[in-house]
This record gives C-alpha cells, structure tokens and sequence, in this order.
C-alpha cells in the first residue's frame, strides 16, 4: 500500500534569500556607523590594551587594519594616552624585557622598536632602564646554542659570532661572549 503525501499550502513567510538580504542590508547600516564611532574606535582599543601593550602607531594601524576610521583611531589612541591607559615608555620597557628573555640583544631591538613606531628617546630610556648586561646575555645565548666550549676552529667561531650579529649584539658584547670569564 503507498502513502499518500500532503502537501502543505503556500506559507505566508518571505524566500530565505530575501530575509537574508535584509539581514544584511540592517547589519550593513550598523557596521557603518560602528567603524567610525569615536566610543566604539575607543572600546576597541581598549580591549587590545587589555590583552598586552601597544605602541601608538601600532595601536591606530590595528584599529585601522580591523576598519576603524583612522582619523578616530588617531583620536581615540591620543585620549588613551592622554588618560595614561595607553604609554610609549612603558610599552618600550615591556618590549625590551621581553626581548631580552628571548636572547636578543639591543641592536635588534633598537631596530623592533624603531619599525612599531616608537620614538629614539622611548626607546634608549628603556634599554637603559633594564640594566642588562649584554656581554653575559651574549656569552649564555651562545652557550644555549653552541655548547659550552669554545669553538675548535676560526670557520665555527666566524659561524657563531654572526649568529650574535643577527641577534643583535655589539661587537664588544660578541667578542665578550668568547671569553672564559
């Protein structure tokens, strides 16, 4: 015996596409609004700030790169500032201790620093505020990666003395690292 299948009448609810299409054309007109309002610029910027510190220049050129106006990023990042919820210095001196504990030394991160935007004075106050003594970062870094000998011939030691180079070492804090202090 077949079934006999109903059909059900014509319901009175919109296509799915169009219900889509106005979905979209209401969160369209939202989204709009949204990336060039100074609160919301403001919030989201905070909320970055929440997670770690950031640079000025590299706080507006994320909350450029999400679509926020850049003009309200701009302002946004200076009442921030202002409101000291956002510091180049202290986001400098973070920078740097976290470089440090990665093994870099202050060459290379002159040069971090300098690309995120940060000013040369930020940027030596807090190389200087580490006390970091670089010729012994340099000596353990190279041990880390080398072992703890010296390098039998000049072909390893050119190999590792331009391994601290890269790092960002000075050629006193390199030379240092060979020693047997």
């Amino acid at each position: 015996m077949q079934k006999k299948h109903r059909r059900s009448a014509p319901s009175a609810r919109p296509a799915v596409p169009e219900l889509q299409q106005e979905i979209s054309d209401l969160l369209a007109g939202e989204g709009d609004d949204h990336f060039s309002c100074p609160k919301a610029t403001r919030k989201k910027a905070m909320d970055f700030l929440a997670r770690r510190e950031y640079g000025q220049s590299e706080l507006i050129r994320k909350l450029a790169d999400k679509g926020y106006d850049r003009a309200v990023a701009e302002q946004a990042v200076r009442k921030l500032s202002e409101d000291g919820l956002q510091n180049d210095q202290r986001y400098a001196e973070c920078f740097v201790q976290s470089r440090i504990n990665q093994g870099k030394g202050p060459v290379r991160i002159r040069l971090d620093l300098g690309q995120r935007g940060v000013r040369d004075t930020a940027i030596e106050l807090a190389i200087e505020g580490a006390e970091a003594n670089w010729s012994v970062l340099a000596r353990d870094v190279r041990q880390r990666k080398f072992g703890a000998d010296n390098p039998p011939d000049f072909r390893a030691k050119a190999k590792q003395m331009r391994f601290l180079q890269y790092r960002g070492f000075e050629q006193d804090h390199v030379q240092a690292a060979f020693s047997d202090e």
